[in-house]
């Protein structure tokens, strides 16, 4: 999958959004969304909460996740465990990015925020490419790595299915160079030994 798949993907999760406009509902092939009231929170798919802030038709309601104690909590956990640790979203990426992007103004702490996302976001990359590692060293046909998102496998797609693939051809190489080791048996035979 590309990444802008898996940003399509994500533009769909739901997110809470303020309209400053009343109107009636809205019937799109995706689902139909409203009835939007002026000042009276209501769920959005992100795609349409980015593409109505563009237009400053509302103001987006940050998510839960996305507050400085829940993402320093996270970066903590993630930076004392050895293994992945389960994120609040599947999509954190594309929707801190589509969020922070195009609404900083209504996050509280929106550069700290990003920066924190980033952080948590290097953590987990440097762990999966120890682990990339590990992999490669230990001559492992296959990794279990929980809890990664979709954004963080796509991200290590182009080079691990050549790097596997390397991996195996060398495999498939020594086996052939390495002459096959006939099992022997002696047998004696009227006071000679003959290699069977």
């Amino acid at each position: 999958m590309d990444p802008y798949e898996i940003e399509f993907i994500g533009e769909n999760r739901i997110v809470s959004i303020i309209p400053n406009f009343s109107y009636d509902k809205i019937f799109l092939i995706s689902g139909e969304f409203g009835p939007f009231r002026a000042g009276l929170p209501m769920n959005v798919p992100l795609w349409l909460a980015v593409m109505l802030k563009q237009k400053q038709k509302c103001r987006l309601v940050p998510p839960d996740w996305m507050d400085m104690d829940v993402l320093e909590n996270i970066k903590e956990e993630e930076k004392l465990s050895r293994f992945f640790t389960k994120m609040p979203n599947e999509h954190y990426m594309v929707e801190a990015k589509l969020i922070l992007g195009a609404a900083s103004e209504d996050i509280p702490r929106a550069a700290e925020i990003k920066t924190i996302i980033k952080d948590i976001w290097d953590i987990r990359m440097s762990k999966l490419r120890t682990s990339m590692d590990a992999l490669m060293k230990s001559g492992g046909s296959y990794g279990r790595l929980d809890h990664l998102t979709m954004m963080e496998i796509n991200s290590v797609k182009p080079l691990l299915p050549q790097a596997m693939d390397e991996l195996h051809r060398m495999k498939m190489m020594t086996r052939k160079s390495t002459p096959a080791t006939l099992n022997t048996s002696t047998f004696s035979q009227s006071g000679s030994s003959q290699n069977i």
